[in-house]
């Protein structure tokens, strides 16, 4: 039985990617410092006795016993409000904790499964972004601490790669949306379904022509395994995200419909360096994985929206 270490495994991603491999049979070690992830994002495995939880900084060092087949990294603020506020840890975390997530899988002997960001292209001069593509990233902007921590967490494992031969797996993660997103998250989706459910003004920052490209969970926690299970054949980095563009406007009028909701739409100003496009090549899963996204957003954002309310957010 293979045995996964999941870092940031409290959070919505790392949580999602537990419950897979305890139904894919793993044994599953869920790391967190609870910062910005939830115990109670374990309710639906927490009993099982497969899932161990420890609660811990991945800037200091991980101490296991046990052997491991995979050291899954997802341990990062990843939601704007959380990292805007917590720069230094959110640097920190993407290099001090990343440094102790390879000291780990090379220890363990492991395939390290790195979680990166399309935030590495920045507002990309590229459409659609491919891997190749270097980005067009602002190192000292507002969103410099997220976008640099996994530039940097990038190259640091690419290095180790390079000369310890670390079994090594780079995931840039595009917009990504499901249950189990706190209310609070920040992100567009998350935002627009807890405003339209409560029939508040839906806010747009922005004239709402950017674009965003949205996965379900489900449809990225299957292509990370997928590259997990190619041993140390697929390296990346590697796009896994879905391919349909939406411009925001266009995804509050989906909400707005989806939830029947009375709420009007609203402008505001764009923060700076929010990206204007964004939207993945995903040639590369295609061939390498044999992946591609199957949930469309009307039918994800209809999840999203039943999950919110099965947590009593209503109007």
């Amino acid at each position: 039985m293979a045995v996964s270490v999941v870092l940031g495994g409290a959070g919505f991603l790392g949580s999602h990617l537990c419950e897979a491999l305890l139904s894919d049979h793993h044994r599953v070690i869920a790391i967190d410092d609870l910062s910005s992830g939830k115990i109670s994002n374990f309710t639906n495995f927490s009993a099982n006795s497969k899932f161990t939880f420890l609660e811990q900084n991945i800037c200091q060092p991980i101490d296991l016993e046990q052997n491991i087949d995979y050291v899954f990294n997802f341990a990062s603020p990843a939601s704007p409000p959380h990292y805007l506020n917590h720069p230094i840890h959110t640097l920190q975390t993407g290099s001090i904790g990343t440094q102790n997530a390879i000291e780990l899988a090379l220890r363990k002997n492991a395939r390290l499964i790195q979680a990166s960001t399309s935030e590495v292209y920045g507002d990309p001069a590229e459409h659609p972004q491919r891997e190749s593509y270097w980005g067009n990233v602002n190192p000292i902007g507002d969103r410099s601490c997220y976008d640099e921590a996994k530039r940097y967490s990038e190259a640091l494992c690419m290095a180790y790669k390079q000369t310890r031969g670390l079994n090594l797996g780079i995931v840039r993660i595009f917009n990504t949306y499901g249950p189990r997103l706190d209310v609070h998250d920040g992100r567009v989706v998350s935002n627009f379904v807890n405003q339209a459910l409560r029939n508040d003004p839906i806010t747009i920052y922005g004239s709402g022509q950017q674009t965003r490209s949205f996965c379900y969970v489900s449809d990225l926690v299957n292509g990370i395994l997928k590259l997990a299970i190619t041993g140390d054949s697929v390296v990346g980095p590697i796009n896994i995200g879905n391919p349909n563009e939406f411009t925001v406007f266009e995804l509050a009028q989906l909400v707005i419909e989806k939830t029947q909701s009375k709420s009007e739409i609203i402008f505001k100003d764009l923060p700076s360096d929010d990206p204007q496009r964004r939207c993945p090549d995903i040639s590369l899963a295609k061939e390498s994985l044999d992946w591609q996204p199957e949930v469309p957003l009307e039918v994800g954002i209809q999840y999203v929206i039943d999950w919110y309310k099965s947590q009593g957010v209503t109007s």
